[in-house]
């Protein structure tokens, strides 16, 4: 990286290196294990200029998003967020059968089902074509392709222009962040909103949860730098919410800058980001001893666990988890197997560590002393399923922000 992804300054210092993994969503069949499987450096630096925190390395987004094996529609925690957020936005908006809303990285179809049942029309776009063909299968219109001035441009002449477009969990994705921004200024109609959401970068940092750090991200965003980023191309933020979900999101409304009136909200968070230091490059400084930390403790608690001859497995493949079992070095000698939900990644086995995934059923079936919850995010729809394994004795271990059994 040369510069800054959000304003194009060269004044970017890394903070944070996590070490060479292997992408984190390129969950391998047992037989595509191979001696040269790729590993790219996973450093993350701050923008001095506009506060940005950014991955110095990044890998082209074709090489992460065309095969992709996260579904939305698994978690019921999820399917439940984003019908609550179908529901705000229509009601918000009074949208009805003649607006368009246009979803960006729509995955299966689940946000646009939503908008669908209360007779909006709907786009998705998504590169992935697994993923697209799950959301035709619902018929749910859906484009495969990367948005961006090309693929806006066709969406203005065959479906006309958006009067919502969202983004939720892909503006962290972005790297080539003017593309995407002419995509914007094309298929958004006048007067129309981008609504997106993300882990917010303050949650990150209170969380300590470094293992949302992989490649897919290349950006870790406050309201400070993307109402900066967003100006420099004349959209703005002109209403934020803090969100619980996935333990911290922020949700932004943003559209053309002489369109819209600036909330409250708005000033009160980027007043709250100043004082709380995600402005200031110590702030990530201290980040990262505490993730050095995180990773000695979580080792220690491990290896004592092993050395009493305790069963310890994983529950979850999030891509989060590729991130945690590399900078701490754990394979299929301290992690069992990994129980999960996902269909797709059953018979699979994780990136880099190689730790077999198995069906969530294994769980129970197997009794294992210690489960790692690699998913965290959803501890709280985790541990309610499975509360007979808990029962019966197993114990859950938290990773972040700090080592804890439950």
């Amino acid at each position: 990286m040369t510069h800054c992804i959000a304003c194009g300054s060269t004044d970017v210092e890394t903070f944070l290196d996590l070490g060479r993994t292997a992408l984190a969503n390129k969950f391998l069949l047992p037989a595509e294990i191979v001696a040269d499987e790729p590993y790219y450096p996973l450093v993350v630096g701050f923008c001095h200029n506009c506060s940005h925190v950014q991955l110095i390395d990044r890998v082209p987004p074709v090489d992460m998003f065309e095969d992709y094996l996260y579904i939305s529609s698994l978690s019921s925690t999820l399917v439940n967020h984003l019908d609550s957020l179908a529901k705000v936005i229509v009601d918000r908006f009074r949208l009805g059968p003649s607006d368009l809303v246009v979803d960006i990285g729509s995955n299966d179809g689940t946000l646009l089902e939503s908008f669908g049942r209360r007779g909006v029309r709907t786009l998705g776009v998504d590169p992935a074509r697994n993923l697209t063909q799950l959301a035709t299968a619902k018929g749910i219109a859906t484009m495969v392709a990367f948005f961006d001035a090309r693929s806006a441009a066709e969406i203005e002449s065959t479906y006309g222009r958006a009067s919502i477009i969202t983004a939720t969990n892909v503006f962290l994705h972005i790297p080539e962040l003017s593309g995407f921004m002419q995509g914007l200024e094309t298929a958004l109609a006048p007067g129309g909103s981008l609504v997106a959401e993300w882990h917010y970068l303050g949650d990150l940092l209170a969380q300590r949860a470094f293992d949302t750090i992989y490649h897919e991200h290349c950006s870790y965003w406050s309201l400070t730098a993307v109402d900066r980023m967003l100006r420099s191309h004349g959209f703005a933020v002109y209403d934020v919410e803090r969100l619980p979900i996935h333990h911290g999101q922020l949700r932004i409304f943003a559209g053309r800058i002489a369109e819209h009136e600036p909330t409250a909200a708005v000033a009160a968070l980027k007043a709250a980001e100043r004082e709380n230091g995600l402005t200031k490059f110590e702030t990530y400084q201290a980040f990262a001893a505490d993730v050095r930390a995180i990773h000695d403790n979580l080792r220690a608690t491990l290896a004592e666990l092993q050395a009493a001859g305790k069963r310890v497995v994983g529950y979850g493949a999030p891509a989060k988890g590729s991130t945690l079992l590399s900078y701490l070095e754990l394979g299929p000698d301290r992690i069992e197997y990994i129980a999960d939900k996902s269909p797709l990644k059953q018979g699979r086995v994780t990136p880099g560590s190689h730790i077999p995934i198995v069906p969530a059923e294994r769980l129970i079936e197997d009794l294992p002393d210690y489960t790692l919850l690699l998913a965290w995010n959803f501890a709280d729809e985790i541990l309610q399923e499975q509360a007979e394994y808990r029962r019966r004795g197993g114990k859950f271990i938290l990773p972040v922000p700090s080592t804890k059994i439950l």
